[in-house]
């Protein structure tokens, strides 16, 4: 088992959130995970990507090459469109329909979606719409998590237990709030597969 994953967004998305659950759930279920971050800038609003890579033997590099990711997930879609070099023929973008505009040079939103529906392997949803219907706009990232966990080639259950693991100082009303939007996001990408 090996998947490769980039995580892109901008600051504030909650992209590293997303991340930190997926490699709890990665080291609970005994497989091998190495991470790198890069942080275009540390506000919101800058760059924020991170290569995950999980494996059930050793990793050599947390890097992952040109063309080789598993899996794209995205909180903005211009960021997704920024790392499709790096996935596979066979990988998946999950991304975000609605864009971040935060630069004047902003491409027109329907260009950039008309090149992600080129893509034979694709999940869009607006996180931020299903994450308000399950109570908090702030549960967009978690949203996101559960239509990639499909693809993440880790148990659900073991998913979940990573959102268990990272928001439990929170509290049981933001654990619980997280799990439904882990759950609602799943159901979306399971009726879009």
């Amino acid at each position: 088992m090996k998947t490769d994953i980039i995580l892109s967004g901008v600051g504030g998305q909650g992209i590293l959130s997303i991340a930190a659950v997926i490699g709890e759930a990665a080291v609970s279920n005994n497989l091998y995970m190495k991470q790198a971050e890069v942080h275009g800038m540390s506000q919101r609003g800058g760059d924020v990507q991170s290569n995950l890579r999980i494996s059930d033997s050793p990793i050599a590099s947390d890097l992952i090459p040109l063309g080789k990711a598993d899996l794209i997930i995205s909180l903005e879609p211009m960021e997704a469109l920024r790392y499709l070099p790096y996935l596979s023929k066979q990988g998946w973008l999950v991304t975000n329909s609605v864009p971040f505009i935060n630069i004047s040079n902003y491409p027109a939103p329907e260009q950039v979606m008309a090149e992600i529906d080129k893509l034979p392997r694709k999940i869009v949803l607006d996180v931020e719409k299903i994450a308000k219907e399950v109570g908090s706009a702030r549960t967009a990232n978690i949203v996101m998590l559960g239509a990639s966990s499909p693809f993440l080639g880790i148990d659900y259950a073991q998913i979940e237990a990573g959102v268990r693991y990272i928001f439990g100082k929170k509290g049981d009303a933001i654990v619980s709030l997280n799990l439904k939007a882990l759950e609602a996001g799943r159901k979306v990408a399971e009726t879009l597969m």
